[in-house]
C-alpha cells in the first residue's frame, strides 16, 4: 500500500513552485520548522553528524543516524525526508528498510564517495539508486550530483548523470554547488526533471528560484553552521567575563 505521506512529498515537487525545506537536526529545529508552517521537514546529514559528536563524511555510525532520524520522524506532523549521504556502505535493499523502520518517507543519496569526494561512475551510480527504487517503490529520491563541488566542473556531464538517475528512478536531482542563476536556468532546461537547488550566500532569491523553475530549495548544514557559530560567539564572550547577550 502507498504510504500516503509519500505521495504527499513527492506531490510537493513542483517547478516553479518550489518545496522550501530549511534542512533540522534535532527535536527543537524540527518543532521550529514545522511550526513556522513549512509543508515538510528534510534532515540533514552534516548538521546531524556534529549534533551526535561526528564528522560529516559517512562518520556517523548508520544506527546512530538512523536513531537520530527516527526520533524527528516522530516529533513530526509532516512528510520527513532523510539525508543518508551515500547510504553508510549499506547494500540498496538494507539501506530502504532501514529507512522505512524510521518512517521517513523520502531521502538524499549522493554520487561521491563521502571520505574521499572522489565521483561514482554516473553508470553505476544510477544501478545504486534503481536497486534503492526496486527496493521501494514509494521512497522519494533526491538524487544529489556532486559536479558542481569542484572548479573545473563539466556542465553538460552534470546535466547527463542527472538526467541517467531521473531514468534510474530518482523523483528529483540535487546539483548541489550550483549557484548562478543562468546555470540554473539551463540545468533545469537541460534535464527536463525536478531540481533541487542549495540555498547559500549567493544564491539567487527564493523568489528568482521559482522563475528559474526550481522545484525543491533546501538549506543543508547551513541553518546549524550559523547557529552553532553563534552560540561559540556566546560561549566566547562568558569564558572572557562579558555578557553573552550583549
Amino acid at each position: 500500500m502507498t504510504d500516503p505521506r509519500a505521495t504527499e512529498l513527492r506531490a510537493l515537487h513542483v517547478p516553479g513552485t518550489p518545496l522550501i525545506l530549511p534542512n533540522v537536526w534535532d527535536g527543537a529545529s524540527t518543532h521550529a520548522v514545522q511550526d513556522a508552517g513549512f509543508r515538510a521537514i528534510a534532515t540533514g546529514s552534516a548538521a546531524v553528524a556534529a549534533v551526535l559528536g561526528y564528522r560529516d563524511g559517512e562518520d556517523t555510525p548508520p544506527a546512530e543516524m538512523f536513531a537520530a532520524i527516527a526520533r524527528i520522524v516522530r516529533l513530526a506532523r509532516v512528510p520527513v525526508t532523510a539525508d543518508v549521504e551515500r547510504g553508510y556502505g549499506l547494500p540498496p535493499k538494507e539501506l530502504a528498510a532501514r529507512l522505512a523502520e524510521t518512517g521517513a518517507v523520502g531521502c538524499n543519496l549522493e554520487d561521491s564517495d563521502p571520505r574521499t569526494n572522489a565521483p561514482i561512475d554516473a553508470a553505476r551510480q544510477a544501478d545504486f539508486l534503481a536497486e534503492v527504487r526496486a527496493a521501494d517503490p514509494d521512497l522519494v529520491i533526491n538524487a544529489r550530483v556532486d559536479s558542481f563541488l569542484h572548479p573545473d566542473a563539466d556542465q553538460e556531464e552534470a546535466a547527463d548523470r542527472a538526467r541517467r538517475y531521473l531514468a534510474a528512478g530518482a523523483d528529483c536531482v540535487y546539483p548541489i554547488g550550483l549557484s548562478d542563476a543562468e546555470r540554473i536556468r539551463w540545468f533545469v532546461r537541460e534535464v527536463g526533471g525536478p531540481v533541487n537547488i542549495l540555498f547559500r550566500p549567493g544564491t539567487p532569491s527564493l523568489a528568482e528560484l521559482a522563475t528559474l523553475g526550481v522545484a525543491r530549495v533546501s538549506y543543508g548544514h547551513g541553518l546549524h553552521a550559523a547557529a552553532h557559530a553563534r552560540a561559540v560567539e556566546m560561549i566566547s564572550a562568558i569564558r572572557s567575563g562579558a555578557s553573552p547577550y550583549q
